[in-house]
């Protein structure tokens, strides 16, 4: 039984629709061993046989017998396998890849096999040497001279231990001592108990055969046998065949990558670009957000809700609310929550404390022979932040926390800190049980000194109660500062208290937040930050327009390697991998450029603005790097899918026929 036999090989090429034969009615029978030589003029069929031996090409009529089993031509994964267990092919043009060097040139073949790393790297050195070029393993194709590149072809071809090995015009660019040297080398091949198939037009490369078929017209017109086959080796080799493992693409694009950086670098420059400024312009928002929420923060705490009387019985804003208890002096017990509704806020859902309090609308203090009137003197609790307390800390018992401003005026400008732990003397107008006016007075220690917006001043409320009994006055909160549990919650809170109502559905109390304040601003500052980062992302549209032209390059300039991967057994899948995986690369070196410059940038505006408002305005988070990363691959891919695909639907023959 022969090794490969042909059974009556039909194929015509049409050109608009009109049939020109090139096959007509070919059957052979080839045996390993055997090195033959495909004789004939150029035009007489010969490639077109060697393409359909080769499983490259589909269509035609007739029948493939490869050691008695059927190759079908119309099932393309058993064409794929076949071109990568048990063909190998030595062209004219020596077909080597260009980025590749000589060792990946080899490699590139054995990749495609069962054998560990090291044994891979190992046969390929074996097969470099025994073609003479062991120490040309580093270079480049391009740094080879012709014979030279025409071994590096024989020993890939010869690197996954392929049972046929076809050589199309192996020696048509060759001197002749090269072409003595590599007719030797297909010799030696067939010796080893291979199937060597020679497509010439030379009588005398014809002549250094074991056999001569002529092909004319499209016909066999002469079969002869110049020497005996070889005798088959009695313990052959073979390599188990397997897929290309993704890994193998991965390497490969990476060395195109590499070996074209320059170019590759302007797009991986404009595509950091534009993550960049999408990078730059979330941090950006990140850092006012907690800007903002800084300068609230050191006014209030914004989970506190601060709760009043609401005099109207409708609804009131903030500012109303307020209004009235600027207002509260002329009628303090009109202002008076009661421990009923106290009680009610504590029950409330997302209230983490309700702390009652008093607010008295004026006060006079006095420090040796100064004084200095007030307004607004309160309970400390949970609303009031520390941060602006200056000097000191908050008021313990029978302490009172000042102003800067009072304790400027019981003082002096230059002296005022001294007033820390010295004893002033409080007095106020406060009502009783009754509604009665009482004076209420008493000394206090100064605790400490605030200054700002949020400065206050503030007995805690210990003192404040007692202050109130020793004078006969009433202690009845007048406000409540209400702890929500989280910030999400105020606004469902304040809303709450303000829809308390009485039995004639009047509403009760009123609530001033600076949380939900903050939560508003917060979300018109997320959404200028979005906006532009969205603007920012139209670069990434150009990014990826410009992944896309040059993957679309990429696939012209190297359409004679995709048809020498597809000839040496890669899928199409294989083919579309290798091209995504270059734009990844892509993407991913962009990305991370794209954080470097953010980290950059960051740090200098942050530098130069520090000084000025006391806070890193430009806060880059672990997930806008992470973002960053994930749509640079993304944007890469996509942009990959069509080039890729264009690449993998070539046709072999086609590829490997470009310039």
């Amino acid at each position: 039984m022969a090794f490969l036999e042909l059974k009556d090989i039909h194929k015509s090429y049409y050109l608009d629709k009109q049939a020109f034969p090139v096959l007509n009615g070919i059957s052979l029978r080839f045996d390993r061993g055997e090195f033959v030589s495909i004789l004939g003029e150029s035009g007489g069929g010969k490639s077109t046989l060697m393409n359909i031996i080769g499983g490259l090409d589909r269509n035609f009529t007739g029948e493939v017998l490869v050691n008695g089993q059927l190759l079908d031509h119309h099932k393309e994964k058993q064409l794929d396998n076949y071109r990568r267990s048990t063909v190998g092919y030595i062209y004219q043009s020596y077909n080597l890849i260009s980025h590749l060097t000589v060792l990946d040139n080899v490699l590139i073949a054995l990749d495609m096999t069962d054998l560990d790393r090291d044994a891979r790297k190992q046969r390929a050195l074996q097969l470099l040497d025994k073609v003479g070029l062991a120490d040309q393993v580093d270079k480049h194709p391009n740094h080879l001279s012709g014979g030279q590149k025409q071994r590096v072809a024989i020993a890939r071809a010869l690197a996954s231990d392929p049972q046929i090995i076809i050589a199309d015009e192996p020696t048509g660019a060759l001197d002749s001592q090269n072409t003595q040297e590599v007719l030797s080398l297909l010799d030696d091949i067939a010796r080893d108990g291979k199937l060597v198939i020679a497509v010439t037009h030379s009588q005398e490369v014809a002549d250094h055969g074991t056999r001569i078929v002529h092909l004319a017209d499209g016909k066999i017109d002469g079969d002869k046998q110049l020497r005996p086959t070889y005798p088959l080796p009695e313990h052959p080799t073979h390599i188990a065949a397997r897929v290309l493992p993704a890994s193998a693409s991965y390497r490969t694009a990476f060395k195109h990558l590499m070996y074209n950086f320059w170019r590759n670098s302007l797009i991986m420059l404009g595509t950091a670009i534009g993550i960049f400024a999408v990078i730059l312009f979330s941090g950006l928002g990140n850092g006012i957000n907690g800007y903002i929420q800084d300068q609230v923060n050191s006014l209030a705490n914004p989970r506190a809700v601060t709760v009043f009387r609401n005099v109207s019985g409708k609804k009131m804003s903030q500012d109303q609310l307020r209004s009235s208890m600027q207002n509260m002096s002329a009628d303090p017990q009109s202002m008076f929550i009661s421990q009923h509704n106290i009680d009610r806020l504590k029950k409330m859902k997302g209230v983490s404390t309700v702390e009652p309090g008093v607010m008295v609308p004026g006060f006079r203090l006095s420090y040796k022979q100064l004084q200095q009137s007030g307004t607004n003197l309160t309970t400390w609790n949970h609303s009031i932040t520390t941060n602006s307390i200056k000097k000191g800390h908050h008021p313990g018992n029978n302490e009172i926390l000042l102003t800067k401003q009072q304790a400027i005026q019981l003082t002096s400008a230059k002296k005022y800190r001294q007033l820390i732990g010295k004893k002033v003397h409080l007095s106020f107008t406060w009502v009783d049980q009754a509604g009665k006016p009482v004076q209420i007075a008493g000394d206090v220690r100064v605790s400490g000194i605030a200054d700002g917006a949020s400065a206050a001043t503030a007995l805690n409320a210990k003192t404040m109660k007692n202050l109130l009994k020793s004078g006969g006055g009433t202690t009845t909160a007048n406000y409540a500062a209400v702890i929500v549990k989280n910030l999400d919650q105020v606004k469902t809170v304040a809303n709450q208290i303000d829809n308390m109502r009485d039995s004639n559905n009047k509403r009760l109390l009123g609530a001033i937040t600076v949380g939900s304040v903050l939560k508003t601003v917060n979300t018109y500052v997320h959404l200028a930050s979005t906006i532009l980062a969205a603007i920012a992302g139209i670069s990434l549209l150009v990014s990826a327009l410009m992944i896309i032209v040059t993957m679309y390059m990429s696939v012209s300039e190297r359409t004679k390697e995709i048809g020498i991967l597809r000839a040496l057994g890669e899928r199409k899948q294989d083919i579309r991998r290798l091209f995504t995986s270059e734009s990844i690369l892509i993407g991913l070196f962009s990305a991370v450029l794209a954080v470097v410059l953010a980290l950059v940038v960051t740090l200098i505006l942050n530098h130069a603005l520090y000084g000025m408002i006391k806070y890193n305005i430009v806060q880059i988070t672990a997930g806008n790097i992470i973002f960053a990363f994930v749509i640079a691959i993304v944007i890469s891919f996509i942009a990959a899918l069509l080039p890729a695909r264009r690449a993998a639907k070539l046709n072999p023959i086609d590829a490997l026929a470009a310039d």
